[in-house]
This record gives structure tokens, C-alpha cells and sequence, in this order.
């Protein structure tokens, strides 16, 4: 028995160390997935700056293409103005306006030339800019995932340790499994080895009473007869029996807990407000702390009595606490009312705290006594209301003492009498009037107090406020206290009726243990009763029952698995179109500002129709350039591929005329339905590998909550092994005890026998020697 007693705490050593070890890493696992979700998040956030980055790079491309467009129109502007020049010098009669145009034209240029040096200037440092904070960033990003990652590395190795410990324990749990079973193995033997001894026992027993079954037939019937089994008589016994339930009692109490509960709530919510008044008035009388500063004396006494609320809070919890578990199921009794031990501790709290602020409360009185306006009158009172303060105190106490008295049997039914509890309740009664009679007290006292200090040249209205308020709260503690009283008084027969079902005849309350055993067979005995009224279900054959489980988990697992699919791709549907619709505006608003460019470039024209000549000229010089520059931006866009709007929007120039900004319409929706294709395909891509890692996830999730299932099934068949172990071997310790005290019965009832034989004996031989001496005297006479 000690080596089962030494391996049963080994073994729940081992399982409190895994159920340790089992939650840690459960922690462990959730920091690692929270650090991967992490690094992940940041992982994308670094390749969404990289393609921000091509993007920016992209445009500074288009940007100095530009540029260099602009360089060379520059230079074919200069020539131009060379040959203008040149053109001028040889007419100088019609050279003025020529010159004058040129200078004009010339002026135009420059301002153009200017802002497009600006323009690109700030582009160029807006470029800059974005560039240094996008390195700051990335070097930012990349130095918190190397540190995340590090961190992501320290808890895996955590969790590896934390995964081969939890495999070390579960080999020991194995090794320890396969001891235990031995050793249940070696127990059944034995148990064995005691049923063969037990039934030679019994023959044994079965011979002796056939040789004396002649001399015990009297014995025997007398036994049977006159003492029979009476588990009344035994209060272990009669423990476990359940008791008659008396439903219309249980309702009864429980309207009388439910009166209580409003009486504490009464009593309550008057005290809350006394304690609370009082402490307002410490603070305003003999000295309002909103002008000068109170004594420490008062100061600590106003600070204890400021927590007042949680020492007489609790009181209502504990009374609502032992209302609810009083319900029409249980049975009521000292044994059971597990609550009122915790109202109990409650009470024991206030009761300390009642006496935590006595010796303040005389301190205060006795200040208010030594203050300069203190009458004789008021000292008296002041004097009144110290007994007063000591008698309510006293009272707490005693209501304590025997609430204490009560909760015994509940907890250590040897420390009271059951014959005393009448007197318990009784003396609660008494003492519950004495509380009434000793609020009646303070109250006459403090409201002739009031009085007298309403009478003071220095009264304020908040202090006679206050006083009012006070005797206010003291009005409801009497009121309270005397509801409390009658009730007790008046229900006193009904709480000292049958507060314990154990014999009648004993001194002493059961044990709450075999309290709880016979509520748990009550409850066992009402659902036994409904398991009797229920219909039995069609049972499924086990092999059936297996293969229809397989089959739902895989068609579940397929039609939920497809339902995502079909959820995911209608999402899908639905971003494109939204996508679309967006890039739909953005060709629109593309278009009109097209138009706005150029109906720029008709005014200008229209307002430069002064010289026809050199209008020609300059018309067909652009359309040589315009040429060049199609030609020039076809290679562009074969060679560089934007992404952007504004890299594809910014190749537009002021002197562009109507069919070519329907080419360039017709490139950006072109090149925008390519890059939509591109990233379509993408995602169907991205969103078809996530589906599979989500199914694998799933799958995976499975298996280890299957796993965590068997392991928690034989972890319960080590549990009922365990029992059957431990019932076996007190089953065969009875079974010892029992034959021993037969065996030992049987001996001494022998013994007896034997005894009543040789009197039996002696006495006749004494018989046979007084007769043969009456013989003998007869033969002699004769």
C-alpha cells in the first residue's frame, strides 16, 4: 500500500509537471505564431516599399526621357532662332517686325524653358527626398525582421524543448503506465491467491459448523431474532441515507431567506450611511478641514472609516450567496448550509473592523469634549454615546459568536452539541432585541445631542445637515434592527425544527462529507428516476457508425473546402470590377484634361495668326518634330514599361493635336488592360496557393485535436485503471477484515461454549460426588 501511495504521488507530480509544462506551451505557441504573423506583415510592408521604389525609379526614368526631349527641342529652338537671325540681317527693311516676333517668340521660350528647369528641379527633389526615406525605412524594416526573426528562432527552440520535455514526460506517464500495470497484475494474483484461502476459510467454517450446528441452534436463533441490523443506530450509517424530502419545508425556508436577504439589504444600506455620515462629520466638527486642518487623530478615523463599504458589502453578498443555495432540490439542514459559513467570515471581518474604530471613536468624542464650546450637556451625551458605541459593538460580536456556533456543523460538526442549537437560536433571538434596544438608546441620545449642538453659536448648516442625515441612518438601523427581531422571533420555531436528519437519540452533528455523499445520492437517485422515464435510442453498430464518421469528415472538409473556393473567387469578381470601374475614371479624367491641353493650343494658335509665313514655318518645323518624337516614344514604350499614371500622363505635350491623344488613349488602355491581366493572374495564383496552405492547416488542425483526443482517452483509462486498482485492493482489505472478524466471532463464541461445557461438566460432576456421598452415608447408616 505505501509503494501504490508512493506511486500515485509520483504520478500526480508527473501530471500536475505536464499540465505546467502543457500550458506553457500553449504560450509559447501562441508568441511564435503572433511573431510569424509579425514578420510576415512585415515582409509585405518591405515588398510593398521595393515596388513603390521601382515605381519611383520608373518614373525618374520617364522624367529624364522628358528631359532629354526637352534638351534637344531647346537646341532645334536655338537653330531656329539662329537661322530667324541670319534670315534678319539679310532684310533688314522687314527685318523691325521679324526681330520683334523673334524677340517675342524668343521671350515665350525662355519662360517655358524656365518653368520646365523648375519643374524638373522639384521633381528631382521630391525624387531625393523619397528615395532617403524609403532607405531609412527599408533599413528600419530590415533591422526589426532580423530582430524578429531572431526572436522567432529563440521561441522555436523553446518550443522544441518544450515539445521534447512533454515527450520525456509522456515515455515516463508510459513506463510508470506499464509499472502500474504489473503491479495490478501481481495485486490480481494475490487477490486470487486470498479467494482460494478464503474458500478453504470457508470450509473450514462449514465443517466447524456442522460439528456444532447441534449446540448453536439456540445461539443462532436468538441472534437472528433478537438483534437485527439497524443502521438508524449508527450515525455513519445513517449519514447515508437520503432523507425524506419535505418540499413544502424547503419553500418555507427559502421564503424565509428570501425576508432575510431584504432585512440584510436594509441593514446594510443603514449602516453604508451611518458610517459614511459619520466621517463627513469628523471632517467638518470640532474642525471643518475645508478651513483648517483636522487633527491626525481624526484624519486616521475618518480614513478607516472611508473603507467602510468593503467590510459591510460583503454582508449582503454572503446572505444573497446563502439565499441562492436554497432551492427546492436540496435538503436544508446545519450540515448543508455550506454558504453560511462564508456570511460567517463576512460578519468576522465587520465585527473586526467595528472594533479597529471603537478606540477612534472615543478619542474623537473625547476631542469634541475638549473643545472650548463643549458644554456639560454635550459631554454627557458625548459620554452616552461612548457606551452606546461599546454596547452596539458588543452586540456584533455576540451576533458573531453565535452565527460562528451555527456554521460549525457544516465544517467541524465535533466542535457542537446538536441538543445546544435550539439554545443557539434562542440566544441569536435575544440578542438580535438587545441590538434593537441599543440602537433606541443611540438614537435618544444623538438626537438630543443634535440639539444641543443646533443651539452653538458656531453651528453650521452643514454640520446640523449632517446631524440630520445621521439620525436619518440610525432611524433606519432601528426600524431594520427591531424587522429583524420580530422576524427571528416569530419564525423561531420553524429554523429549530429538524435542522439535521441524524438520529435522535445522538449528541453530535454527521460530517459534512456524509453530508455531501447523501446529497450526491439524492441526485444520483432523481436522475436515475429520470433515466428510467426516458426511452432508449437505436443504438448504430460501432463498424457503421466509423466509416459514416470517415465520409461526413471527408465531404465536410470537400464542401467546405469548395465553398471557399466559390466565396474567394467572388470576392475576386468583385475587387476586378471595382478596379475596373477606377481605372474606367482614371481614363476619363486622363481625357478631359487631354482636352484641356488642347484647347490651350488652339488659343494659342489663334492669338499668334499675325504672321502667316512664319506660322507655315513653325507648323511644319513641329510637325517634324512631332514626328520625330512618335518615333522617339514608340521606342520609349517598347523599351521602359510605366506603371504608373503619372509616368504615362506626363509624355503629353501643349502642341499635340486631336488623333494623337487617341493613340496615346488607346496606349494607356492597352497598357492598363495588360498590367490588369498580369495582376489578375497574380492573385489567382497567390489565392489558389493560399486555399491549399489554409486546407493543409485545417488538416493539420484535425489531427492534433484528434491526437489531443486519444491522448486524453487514455490518460482517462490510466485514471479508471488506477481505480479499479485502489477498489480491488480495499475491496480485498474488507473482505480480510470481514473473514478475520467471523474468524475471530466464531473463536470467541467457541471459547464461551467451551466454557459453559466444563461448568456444565464440573457442576455435574459435583452432582455425581454429592450423590455418591449420600449413597455412601445411606450405606453406612444402614
Amino acid at each position: 500500500m505505501a509503494a501504490a501511495a508512493e506511486l500515485q504521488g509520483k504520478y500526480q507530480k508527473l501530471a500536475q509537471e505536464y499540465s505546467k509544462l502543457r500550458a506553457q506551451n500553449h504560450v509559447l505557441k501562441k508568441g511564435v505564431v503572433d511573431e510569424q504573423a509579425n514578420s510576415a506583415a512585415l515582409k509585405e510592408q518591405l515588398k510593398m516599399k521595393d515596388q513603390s521604389l521601382r515605381k519611383l525609379q520608373q518614373e525618374m526614368d520617364s522624367l529624364t526621357f522628358r528631359n532629354q526631349q526637352l534638351a534637344k527641342r531647346v537646341e532645334l529652338l536655338q537653330d531656329e532662332l539662329v537661322l530667324s537671325e541670319s534670315k534678319g540681317r539679310k532684310n533688314k527693311k522687314s527685318g523691325e517686325p521679324t526681330s520683334q516676333l523673334s524677340q517675342e517668340q524668343k521671350n515665350v521660350f525662355d519662360e517655358d524653358l524656365q518653368k520646365k528647369i523648375e519643374e524638373n528641379e522639384r521633381l528631382h527633389i521630391q525624387f531625393f527626398e523619397a528615395d532617403e526615406q524609403h532607405k531609412r525605412l527599408e533599413i528600419d524594416l530590415r533591422n526589426r525582421l532580423e530582430v524578429l526573426e531572431m526572436e522567432a528562432a529563440q521561441h522555436q527552440a523553446v518550443v522544441d524543448g518544450l515539445t521534447r520535455k512533454y515527450m520525456d514526460t509522456i515515455e515516463k506517464l508510459q513506463s510508470d503506465k506499464a509499472k502500474l500495470e504489473i503491479k495490478s497484475q501481481t495485486l490480481e494474483r494475490e487477490a486470487k491467491d486470498c479467494r482460494v484461502r478464503m474458500e478453504e476459510c470457508q470450509q473450514q467454517l462449514k465443517h466447524l459448523h456442522s460439528d456444532l450446528s447441534s449446540r448453536l441452534d439456540d445461539s443462532l436463533h436468538i441472534i437472528r431474532e433478537k438483534l437485527p441490523f439497524n443502521d438508524t443506530k449508527s450515525i455513519k450509517h445513517n449519514a447515508l441515507n437520503v432523507p425524506f424530502h419535505n418540499r413544502w419545508r424547503q419553500l418555507k425556508l427559502r421564503d424565509l431567506a428570501g425576508q432575510a436577504v431584504t432585512f440584510v439589504q436594509d441593514l446594510v444600506t443603514a449602516l453604508l450611511n451611518f458610517h459614511t455620515y459619520t466621517e463627513q462629520r469628523v471632517q467638518i466638527f470640532p474642525i471643518d478641514s475645508a478651513t483648517d486642518t483636522i487633527s491626525p487623530l481624526n484624519q486616521k478615523f475618518s480614513q478607516y472609516l472611508h473603507e467602510n463599504a468593503s467590510y459591510v458589502r460583503p454582508l449582503e453578498e454572503g446572505m444573497l450567496q446563502l439565499f441562492e443555495s436554497i432551492t427546492e432540490d436540496t435538503v436544508t439542514v446545519l450540515e448543508t448550509t455550506v454558504k453560511l459559513k462564508s456570511f460567517s467570515d463576512h460578519l468576522t471581518s465587520y465585527v473586526c473592523f467595528l472594533r479597529k474604530i471603537l478606540p477612534y471613536q472615543f478619542k474623537s468624542l473625547e476631542e469634541e469634549c475638549e473643545s472650548s464650546l463643549c458644554t456639560a450637556a454635550l459631554r454627557a451625551r458625548n459620554m452616552e454615546l461612548q457606551n452606546d458605541m461599546k454596547k452596539l459593538t458588543a452586540v456584533f460580536e455576540k451576533l458573531h459568536t453565535y452565527i460562528n456556533l451555527l456554521a460549525l456543523p457544516s465544517t467541524k460538526p465535533d466542535r457542537l452539541l446538536r441538543t445546544n442549537f435550539s439554545s443557539v437560536f434562542t440566544y441569536i433571538a435575544s440578542t438580535l432585541h438587545g441590538f434593537h434596544d441599543v440602537l433606541q438608546d443611540m438614537y435618544k441620545h444623538y438626537s438630543q445631542k443634535a440639539a444641543l449642538e443646533q443651539e452653538l453659536p458656531t453651528a453650521t448648516q452643514k454640520l446640523i445637515t449632517t446631524n440630520d442625515c445621521i439620525l436619518s441612518s440610525i432611524v433606519a438601523l432601528t426600524n431594520g434592527a427591531g424587522k429583524v427581531a420580530s422576524f427571528f422571533s416569530n419564525n423561531l420555531d420553524c429554523f429549530t425544527a429538524s435542522l439535521s436528519y441524524g438520529p435522535k437519540g445522538g449528541m453530535e452533528f454527521i460530517s459534512p462529507l456524509s453530508a455531501e455523499c447523501m446529497l450526491q445520492n439524492k441526485k444520483k437517485a432523481a436522475a436515475f428516476m429520470k433515466l428510467l422515464k426516458k426511452p432508449c435510442p437505436d443504438s448504430v453498430p460501432y463498424e457503421e457508425a466509423l466509416a459514416n464518421r470517415r465520409v461526413l469528415l471527408s465531404s465536410t472538409e470537400s464542401r467546405e473546402g469548395l465553398a471557399q473556393q466559390v466565396q474567394q473567387s467572388l470576392e475576386k469578381i468583385t475587387k476586378l470590377e471595382q478596379e475596373k470601374e477606377h481605372w474606367m475614371l482614371e481614363a476619363q479624367l486622363a481625357k478631359i484634361r487631354l482636352e484641356k491641353e488642347n484647347k490651350k493650343v488652339i488659343k494659342n494658335s489663334v492669338g499668334n495668326q499675325r504672321t502667316e509665313a512664319t506660322q507655315e514655318s513653325l507648323l511644319t518645323a513641329e510637325l517634324a518634330e512631332q514626328e520625330k518624337e512618335d518615333s522617339m516614344e514608340k521606342a520609349s514604350m517598347e523599351a521602359v514599361t510605366s506603371t504608373s499614371l503619372v509616368g504615362m500622363l506626363t509624355v503629353t505635350t501643349g502642341d499635340e493635336e486631336i488623333p494623337e491623344a487617341a493613340s496615346r488613349e488607346d496606349l494607356i488602355k492597352n497598357h492598363y488592360m495588360a498590367r490588369i491581366v498580369e495582376l489578375t493572374s497574380q492573385l489567382q495564383l497567390a489565392d489558389s496557393k493560399s486555399v491549399h496552405f489554409h486546407a493543409e492547416c485545417r488538416a493539420l488542425a484535425k489531427r492534433l485535436s484528434l491526437a489531443d483526443k486519444s491522448k486524453e482517452s487514455t490518460l482517462e483509462d490510466m485514471r479508471l485503471a488506477k481505480q479499479s486498482i485502489t477498489r480491488l485492493q480495499d475491496e480485498l482489505a474488507t473482505t480480510k477484515r470481514s473473514y478475520e472478524d467471523q474468524l475471530s466471532m466464531m473463536s470467541d463464541h467457541l471459547c464461551s461454549m467451551n466454557e459453559t461445557l466444563s461448568k456444565q461438566r464440573e457442576e455435574i460432576d459435583t452432582l455425581k460426588m454429592a450423590n455418591k456421598v449420600c449413597n455412601f452415608g445411606v450405606w453406612g447408616y444402614n
